[in-house]
């Protein structure tokens, strides 16, 4: 699979991935043995890029990810976390003594001295704003706690306010065929600035694989099941901010199209494909629940470039059912 580098680290990426939040306890249960079979068919697949948080299970999915590097020194891995979902999102909480707090704990659960990436997990826009904040993560990278930071952000606005900041590596944003506003202006932004993107919610929370219908339902646990309404969290982050509905039927349409044009592939590898190709992109971060899923999801990194009649329809699906209810949101 091909990487891509982080343009203001020593790291680079391949360009698909893994997103652990499966790996801790917010989409189900999932035993660690299961989790340790879908970081190794990642691995064996190519995968290089390893996404997880603090708050993932508790830093449960730190400590699965941390012990499955360390058993694999040699392999070149790059693994970013994220911190401060632990605690109130306020921003007198985004001072120097939490963030070592944090990053004391997750260089234990990880198993690290220096943390790769860390990134400021969907902080309000005041931190983003603020100059203390990469003020403290200078010093943090100074000190060797951490090699590179980024944020991982809701809006549009808050990942060009990152993005002006002259040592940020990295911006972490939801990224799909269903939440195409980042291509308007962040993507070239971040190409110009030297800044990764790592795009996030490739497949809006399983839509866009077209395996589900309105009858599908999800265990309690699930996201998928508690937030669609946003009670518990930024409902972008939940079937990308599309009603179920309306994510169901374009779904269909979206697999529909995928099949006319390249049968081999699955809908779930086109959509992961359209965000590889697009410009300025350095990695997407698919979860996976099995190896078959692990599996299949590197495998799109390898499709290489969609054929222009798919893109296309892509874009008029995104204009006729999805621009209307996200475009302006985020």
């Amino acid at each position: 699979m091909d990487s891509r580098t982080f343009s203001r680290t020593p790291f680079s990426a391949s360009v698909v991935g893994l997103g652990t939040w499966q790996l801790g306890a917010d989409w189900g249960d999932v035993s660690e043995s299961d989790a340790r079979a879908v970081l190794e068919a990642s691995a064996e697949a190519g995968v290089t890029f390893y996404d997880t948080a603090d708050v993932y299970g508790d830093g449960r999915s730190e400590q699965i990810v941390g012990r499955f590097v360390a058993d694999h020194a040699d392999a070149g891995f790059t693994v970013a976390t994220k911190m401060g979902r632990r605690d109130e999102q306020v921003p007198s909480n985004y001072v120097e003594p939490r963030f070592r707090e944090w990053l004391d704990r997750s260089r234990r659960n990880l198993g690290v001295d220096t943390i790769d990436l860390v990134q400021l997990h969907c902080p309000p826009s005041e931190v983003i704003d603020d100059d203390q904040t990469y003020d403290v993560l200078d010093q943090l990278v100074s000190e060797g706690i951490i090699a590179a930071y980024g944020v991982s952000v809701e809006t549009c606005d808050q990942a060009l306010s990152a993005i002006a900041r002259p040592h940020l590596a990295s911006v972490q944003i939801i990224l799909n065929a269903f939440r195409m506003k980042p291509l308007d202006a962040v993507l070239p932004a971040a190409s110009a600035a030297g800044v990764g993107i790592i795009a996030r919610v490739p497949l809006a929370s399983g839509l866009l694989s077209g395996k589900y219908d309105l009858d599908t339902t999800f265990a309690e646990d699930d996201h998928r099941t508690y937030n669609r309404d946003g009670s518990a969290f930024d409902v972008g982050e939940t079937f990308s901010g599309v009603d179920y509905a309306t994510g169901v039927a374009a779904a269909q349409e979206f697999t529909a199209l995928v099949s006319a044009a390249l049968p081999d592939v699955t809908p779930a590898q086109a959509a992961i494909a359209w965000i590889v190709q697009q410009p300025g992109v350095t990695t997407v971060i698919p979860g996976a629940r099995n190896t078959a899923q692990a599996q299949a999801n590197a495998a799109a990194g390898e499709v290489g470039a969609l054929p222009g009649e798919l893109l296309a329809g892509i874009s008029d699906l995104y204009d006729a059912r999805i621009r209307e209810q996200v475009h302006g949101r985020w």
